[in-house]
């Protein structure tokens, strides 16, 4: 059986992922497909994720508004071919499972946020976060850390991405999906010029 054209689902990716193996290794599905990153995150990603999860996590206890979620796989009840771990994700009260289950969480967050894996392209984001809003996220972010801003994602009409960049001058908005949070970017994304001040 040619196993790189198999129709993986969540029950056989979670094979996957528990298996010793595969401990170094990040996997995700869409529509079937399997993906395979590494899973370890230069420096500037861990600064910037930690950073921008310290001002998620605040935002959503101090507003009691759900959960907020590191590295959760997440999947749809209507969809077992399509898996998807954000870097990030908040998961209002409304939606979220009671209890927690002990493995991926069956529907997909509210806010999803993604940064790119070593050797993952933009493109490949891209078609994340469309995956993530056909199926019932609202907002996606996708950290680019090159770019010092953010690509704020979501549906437009069709199988289309309504794809706004947001630059480190500013103000990254929770919208509907994460109501009431706003973070001016140069937070995440101090000047170059600031960060040589001693």
């Amino acid at each position: 059986m040619d196993t790189a054209r198999q129709l993986h689902t969540v029950d056989t990716l979670w094979e996957l992922v528990c298996a010793p193996e595969n401990d170094d290794k990040r996997f995700h599905l869409i529509d079937g497909e399997l993906f395979v990153f590494p899973r370890a995150r230069y420096a500037l990603q861990g600064r910037l994720l930690a950073s921008l999860l310290r001002y998620i996590y605040d935002h959503v206890e101090r507003n009691d508004l759900g959960e907020t979620l590191l590295g959760v796989g997440h999947y749809s009840v209507d969809d077992k071919h399509t898996v998807l771990g954000p870097a990030i994700a908040f998961l209002g009260k409304a939606r979220m499972p009671e209890p927690l289950p002990e493995g991926w969480i069956p529907v997909m967050p509210d806010l999803a946020v993604e940064i790119a894996a070593p050797g993952e392209t933009l493109g490949h984001l891209r078609q994340k976060a469309v995956a993530y809003l056909r199926r019932g996220t609202s907002l996606v972010w996708i950290l680019l850390p090159s770019q010092r801003g953010v690509d704020v994602c979501r549906s437009a009409s069709g199988a289309r991405l309504d794809i706004e960049l947001v630059g480190a001058d500013g103000i990254l908005l929770g919208e509907d999906a994460l109501p009431g949070f706003a973070l001016e970017l140069s937070r995440l994304f101090p000047s170059p010029e600031a960060s040589d001040v001693e």
